[in-house]
Parts: structure tokens; C-alpha cells; sequence
């Protein structure tokens, strides 16, 4: 059975409402994203800081997937896939993907400040106070910049086996992600979904770019590999 990786990234969501990471004025929901997204905001302000992921946490629970994430499920009836995703959602999941890496966390857990192995399922606010099982505040279960992405080496064993390479919007340019491309094995199909995308096709041996939207550009791509393969 042929082996797809899908690294996704934030245009994928967008088509379910999810605003992207990053607008254009460099904000995320109107804060700079080292306020809420940093070891340092979060030392400064932990009161923002939970509020803003309390209200991320309140639209995810608003949205549904949408056809890209449903077809990308579809997937697995006829191939080995595997998701490995820049998004904090769990729009993939809930689509049906059975195998699902999330590099930069998840919304919808929470750690422990001091323990970070202490995660745990979380669909409400996080407050001041909530504490893990040894009495330590608990904080959001995401990545934030200048701290480790621990699921990277993860991702990259699972690239370096990729029959077929899939990307759907994402810029390729949020490092360490960004990186996993250069770990697949030579003469690897990749296959670039973005309706504007930042790549050539001299980039890459075997590059297919589908300049379209996530849904659209993911339904044509998954008839193609239905058929082909």
C-alpha cells in the first residue's frame, strides 16, 4: 500500500473559518503574536495569554471540518496516510484521519507548566488556578515560538518513508517545519496545494503545483491518485 504524507498548514482550516496564523498586518486576532504565542508573553501576561487561547478554544468548538480535511480521510480507504500538521485544531481528526501529527500542539489540551509530559483533554476555559495533579499551574498545549517542536523528529522519520508528498496551505516557510520536504526520498512526487502558491516548479524534482483552494485543489488531487494508483 502506497505510503501519502500530508503536511498541512493553516489554509486548510481557513475554509472552516479558522482565521490564519498570521494576517497580513503581522497580528493574530488583532495581538502580536509574541504576546500570546512566547515563553516571555506568557510570563508577562498569563491572564491575555489564557484568555486568548480560551477564545480559540470557544471558535474551534463553533466549526466543522470541511471538504479538504473530509477528503483527505477519504484517502485512507486505498492509502497509508499520514497527517502531519502546523494547525492547533482538530478539524482533521474529527474528519475521520486516523493518524494525525500535530507539530505544533493542540487547542484542546492543556500541560503542565513545569511537567511538560503532564497533557491533558481540555474543551473549556483555562484560568488562573487550574492545576495539573502536582498542584502546578496548567497552561495551553501549544508550541509557542523559541520553544521545541518535540514531535519533529517524529515527522521526519515519517517523511523519509513518504511514497507521495502532499502539501496544503502552507507557505513552507515557518521553519523547523518548512524542513521536512528536504527529507524525502529522491524522485518523490510532491504535490503543492495553494491558491497562491510561493513556489516554483524548478523548486523540486517532481513538483506538481494546484493553485487552487484547499477543498478544490485536494478533490481534484485525490481523483487523480484514486486513478492512478
Amino acid at each position: 500500500m502506497k505510503k501519502i504524507i500530508v503536511l498541512t498548514g493553516a489554509g486548510i482550516s481557513a475554509e472552516s473559518g479558522i482565521k490564519t496564523f498570521r494576517d497580513a498586518d503581522g497580528l493574530w486576532e488583532g495581538h502580536d503574536v509574541m504576546e500570546v504565542a512566547s515563553p516571555e508573553g506568557w510570563n508577562q501576561n498569563k491572564e491575555l495569554v489564557l484568555d486568548f487561547y480560551n477564545q480559540r478554544r470557544k471558535q474551534l468548538l463553533q466549526v466543522h471540518p470541511n471538504e479538504a480535511h473530509r477528503l483527505l480521510a477519504v484517502l485512507e480507504k486505498n492509502f497509508d496516510v499520514e497527517i502531519i500538521t502546523q494547525n492547533v485544531d482538530d478539524l482533521h481528526e474529527r474528519s475521520g484521519s486516523s493518524k494525525v501529527i500535530h507539530l505544533h500542539g493542540e487547542l484542546l489540551k492543556v500541560r503542565s507548566t513545569i511537567e511538560e509530559n503532564l497533557v491533558y483533554d481540555w474543551n473549556k476555559d483555562l484560568n488562573i488556578g487550574d492545576v495539573c495533579e502536582n498542584g502546578n499551574q496548567l497552561r495551553p498545549y501549544i508550541v509557542w515560538f523559541g520553544e521545541a517542536v518535540p514531535m519533529l523528529d517524529t515527522a521526519i522519520l515519517k517523511v523519509q518513508k513518504a511514497d507521495v508528498l502532499i502539501i496544503i496551505g502552507t507557505s513552507m516557510q515557518v521553519y523547523p517545519a518548512a524542513s521536512l520536504i528536504h527529507y524525502i526520498k529522491s524522485n518523490t512526487p510532491i504535490y503543492f496545494i495553494d491558491p497562491k502558491p510561493n513556489i516554483s516548479k524548478n523548486s523540486y524534482d517532481n513538483l506538481t503545483i494546484i493553485p487552487e483552494k484547499a477543498s478544490e485543489g485536494v478533490k481534484e488531487l485525490v481523483d487523480k491518485l484514486f486513478t492512478q494508483f
